[in-house]
C-alpha cells in the first residue's frame, strides 16, 4: 500500500450509524423518568384545584314500604 492509500484510510470521514446499548439505555431512561415526572405534576396540580363542596347536608328519607330485607 502507498503512502497515500494510508493515508485516506485514516482521514476518512465514516458516520457510525448505530447507537451503543448506553446510549439506548440512556434514551429509554429519560422517556421514562420524563412519563413518571409529567404524571405526578398532573396529580400534584389537580389535588391543588378547590374544588368546591355542598353547603348542606344532603339526606333522603326512605320510607319503610321500599325496604326490604334479605335473608
Amino acid at each position: 500500500m502507498s503512502y497515500f492509500e494510508i493515508n485516506k484510510r485514516y482521514m476518512q470521514f465514516r458516520k457510525n450509524t448505530s447507537a451503543s446499548k448506553y446510549s439506548l439505555l440512556t434514551k429509554i431512561l429519560i422517556k421514562v423518568s420524563l412519563l413518571f415526572l409529567i404524571i405526578f405534576l398532573v396529580i400534584f396540580f389537580v389535588d391543588k384545584i378547590d374544588f368546591p363542596a355542598p353547603n348542606k347536608k344532603i339526606e333522603t328519607i326512605i320510607p319503610n314500604e321500599k325496604l326490604k330485607t334479605i335473608k
